[in-house]
């Protein structure tokens, strides 16, 4: 049985993983680019190990590569992850927007009109960090409204694997408007209670990643894993 950590270890293990996760997922180390247990260690004054531990944690995420012997490296995004990945968005968010329209209540929509304007004030701000936080809070909001609060698991779980694809599309594209324009439309046709309309725009909004990814793909190609025979 092995030893639980400790307080102070788990929390410094914690601080490192957030850390890099949030630089990561913003896009402030790219795919590719290298990372040193060394110098990470260095930066917050602890041993190697809650290092290789918080390392640990971003490869079962799949967003570190480790490799015995050579450069830890930020991993490269895989087409066929991302497909893999947003099919399976696209079949649970699909139900969810069903179910969310068959429960809608009146005060639901003051709770989804809350985040709407929450997202508006972002982007007043320009502020497409946190604007992508806000994006995940509207996801899980439908979960909630559709009685199955579970299926965000899911939800956050493939979304995660291509959030960075969505920062830099966020930030280079300045797709902000667009992306609130597609909740608009969703929170509409949920409170209209017609569900077709309601998963037509779901789909519509996971559709918009397409353009992001052909733009990564022709100004960027570094940042995927090279095609497979």
């Amino acid at each position: 049985m092995q030893p639980t950590l400790a307080p102070e270890r788990r929390t410094t293990v914690d601080e490192i993983f957030n850390h890099l996760y949030g630089e990561i997922s913003a896009m402030r180390l790219r795919p590719g680019d290298r990372i040193s247990e060394a110098e990470i260690a260095a930066q917050f004054s602890v041993s190697r190990q809650p290092v290789r531990d918080a390392f640990t944690r971003l490869a079962n995420l799949d967003l570190l590569l480790i490799r015995p012997q050579r450069a830890t490296e930020v991993k490269r995004f895989s087409a066929r992850e991302i497909e893999k990945s947003r099919f399976v968005r696209a079949a649970v968010e699909s139900e969810v927007l069903r179910r969310a329209t068959r429960n809608f209540r009146k005060s639901d929509r003051e709770v989804l009109g809350a985040c709407l304007d929450r997202q508006r004030a972002a982007i007043a701000d320009g502020d497409y960090e946190r604007f992508g936080k806000l994006d995940y809070e509207f996801h899980r909001t439908l979960c909630e409204i559709a009685g199955v609060d579970f299926a965000f698991e899911v939800i956050s779980s493939e979304k995660a694997k291509v959030d960075r694809l969505c920062m830099l599309g966020l930030a280079k594209e300045d797709r902000m408007p667009q992306l609130l324009q597609d909740h608009e439309a969703i929170t509409e046709a949920i409170a209209d209670g017609d569900e077709a309309r309601a998963v037509e725009a779901g789909m519509l909004h996971l559709s918009r990643l397409d353009a992001t990814i052909e733009t990564i793909t022709a100004t960027n190609a570094n940042y995927f894993e090279p095609d497979r025979a």
